[in-house]
């Protein structure tokens, strides 16, 4: 069945997009044969060479020494190298400009914080820059963030790319067993902590987890504390550490150097959800990063100087990496820390209409939260130069199209995506000069070969199956950090289909050359968008003593995703709400309120294969009413009985 139409963008719309514009220049100078995006898409996986050469050139990407093959080892995966010979600096592309025009603007929930110019923006970052390199940071060092989403973190994040540091971060929410989980696998040279931070109107204080951590990170030399905005008594420096100002004031300083790298520098780590024990730490490379995010910025979203955007995120997810790389493209980028319903639901489109934003980025969890709330800012709020709304972190459903067009704007752009850490971009994306259905992420990411594969490794349209990529693609991780043979890497993505990026996505592609994912196909659990591990969870209830083993499982529920938590007590134990609440409080404690679940169940057994480990995604069929597949693989299937048709789940 045809998806409806919602929206489609006018001629004028598609005349004057960027992605227009590239289409010609990929003509005139390139030879491409291509005159729309469909036929520029396939020109894109059948000559990538000349794609992503196009693009570079196109992009303006900043290096002091030009590349010599735009791919070498092609189509291995791993294994090719991208822009090879070429040097450049990562934040030296998002500092190219050093102008008066606005570059961030901040806001927390007590509205709108500060502001810098493409010129102050530089001269912050030189002046930390100055004192990290006076401090010893030298290229390849890691610095790490326990941060919020304010200036500081960007303007940490610019300094220590500047100098070829390798930046990785997590969000302050995370209690101090996710953060060391994370932190010490990577031993960081330099850690940058919040005070502290304000979310739903209450004040967190971090000097006990901060303490903590840095008890458990030997290789730090500098712990420099951040002050919240709006918090004066957040300025207090706990003991071991340095403020931001007097780390800041230790050096002067002078022109910024920018160190030059190959294209292949390591640039962030980003940590996978912790599924199986400890979260793996993904490499990310300057080079690749910069031009992914830069032909999604520039092509799929059509951004260009004058525009404003603001992503919903926090510093723990890859929508934080992928946000300030549009800093590249020199428009007024804006941070929002704090709740998205608070003070108010209408918080975020308050800040809308104030900045004036043209893009707004956000998730399905809070789509339906305000839909549920009754929100309706076409009425409320003025969204003249809001053209387009962008939502990933779980698949978009059909209600939320109709929302956003009845309730929001009728005109919006909204665009559906999808991609993930694992790559810090996005395989599925939107399209300014084609129509949006209901219901589906508009297209394939140009230069991304992205199918879908059947139970037997063949390529199908229009039928359910695994979304793979593959061909190689410049964003694809270096690799885990502590793997040297690749053996992890190795069987992360390329253990189900050899040679072929395997996603974990159940997916199709539709007839309209689009996308639509119908949940992961693991056992990744994805509320609101967050992508959280089982053993993260595992981990905080071994904790309580009542619990001998436990279950946890992602239920579809009202158009997003529930966690829910079966635990297996001590015999003669009942689950009570006091035990219910220490349980919730233990994993909100050491890891974040996010990874608590919505649903405690007692059930009297838990089922696991023959070799002794549990098993999720049986245990999620059941619960939705789906056959399971290799029953006879456990050692005790009755137990699945136990999850079926429970009243409390309806």
């Amino acid at each position: 069945m045809t998806n409806p139409l919602m929206w489609t963008p006018s001629p004028e719309q598609v005349a004057a997009a960027n992605l227009t514009v590239f289409v010609q220049f990929a003509r005139d100078r390139f030879g491409a044969d291509a005159a729309d995006y469909r036929s520029l898409y396939r020109w894109s996986i059948d000559k990538p060479a000349a794609f992503w050469e196009a693009f570079w050139q196109f992009a303006g990407v900043r290096a002091s020494r030009p590349y010599e093959a735009v791919m070498a080892g092609y189509p291995a995966m791993p294994g090719t190298r991208w822009f090879v010979g070429a040097r450049l600096n990562f934040a030296e592309n998002l500092l190219r400009y050093r102008d008066d025009r606005p570059a961030i603007v901040t806001w927390t929930e007590r509205g709108r914080d500060r502001s810098l110019t493409y010129r102050q923006l530089h001269a912050e970052v030189a002046q930390l820059a100055a004192a990290l390199a006076a401090a010893g940071l030298e290229p390849g060092d890691r610095v790490a963030g326990y941060l919020p989403n304010t200036l500081e973190t960007v303007v940490a994040m610019l300094a220590t790319t500047s100098l070829g540091g390798v930046w990785s971060s997590c969000s302050p929410d995370f209690g101090t067993a996710g953060v060391i989980d994370r932190f010490g696998q990577i031993e960081p040279k330099f850690l940058f902590a919040a005070a502290g931070y304000r979310y739903a109107g209450k004040w967190f204080d971090l000097a006990e987890r901060i303490a903590a951590v840095r008890a458990a990170l030997p290789t730090l030399v500098r712990t420099i504390t951040v002050p919240y905005p709006g918090e004066p008594h957040s300025a207090e420096v706990p003991a071991g550490c340095v403020s931001w100002q007097q780390f800041r004031a230790e050096a002067s300083a002078t022109e910024m150097a920018f160190e030059q790298l190959p294209f292949d520098h390591p640039l962030y780590i980003l940590y996978s959800s912790g599924t199986t024990g400890v979260p793996k730490c993904i490499v990310h490379s300057a080079g690749g990063t910069l031009v992914q995010h830069l032909k999604e910025h520039l092509l799929h979203c059509d951004l260009r100087r004058g525009d404003r955007l603001m992503y919903f995120t926090t510093c723990g997810w890859m929508m934080w990496n992928w946000l300030v790389n549009s800093l590249a493209v020199g428009l007024e980028m804006v941070l929002y820390d704090g709740s998205p319903l608070a003070p108010s639901t209408a918080v975020l489109f308050d800040l809308a209409q104030a900045e004036r934003l043209s893009v707004l980025g956000t998730s399905p969890k809070y789509l339906a939260a305000i839909a549920k709330a009754g929100l309706v800012p076409r009425q409320t709020h003025d969204l003249a130069s809001l053209r387009m709304i962008l939502s990933t972190g779980a698949p978009l459903s059909g209600a939320a199209f109709d929302y956003v067009y009845e309730n929001i704007k009728p005109d919006v752009h909204l665009a559906s995506i999808s991609g993930g850490t694992d790559i810090c971009a996005c395989f599925a994306i939107g399209n300014p000069v084609a129509p949006v259905y209901r219901g589906e992420m508009q297209t394939r990411g140009l230069g991304m070969k992205v199918e879908v594969y059947d139970q037997q490794g063949r390529s199908v349209v229009g039928r359910k199956g695994e979304l793979v990529c593959t061909a190689p693609f410049p964003s694809m991780p270096l690799g885990f950090w502590n793997d040297p043979t690749g053996e992890r890497y190795e069987q992360a993505y390329f253990r189900r289909f050899p040679g072929v990026w395997w996603h974990g996505d159940y997916a199709e592609i539709t007839e309209h050359d689009g996308l639509v994912i119908h949940g992961r196909s693991d056992a990744v659990l994805n509320p609101g968008g967050v992508r959280i591990g089982t053993a993260e969870i595992y981990r905080q209830v071994e904790q309580v003593a009542e619990v001998l083993e436990s279950l946890v499982i992602g239920q579809q529920w009202q158009d997003d995703v529930r966690v829910v938590l079966f635990v297996k007590l001590r015999p003669g134990l009942l689950l009570d709400d006091a035990l219910k609440t220490r349980i919730c409080c233990q994993i909100r404690q050491a890891a974040t309120p996010r990874h608590v679940p919505a649903k405690v169940v007692q059930v009297a057994d838990i089922p696991h294969t023959k070799s002794g480990k549990i098993v999720e995604l049986a245990v999620r069929d059941v619960v939705h009413g789906r056959p399971v597949q290799n029953a006879e693989a456990l050692a005790n299937p009755e137990a699945l009985e136990l999850f079926r048709n429970l009243p409390e789940l309806g």
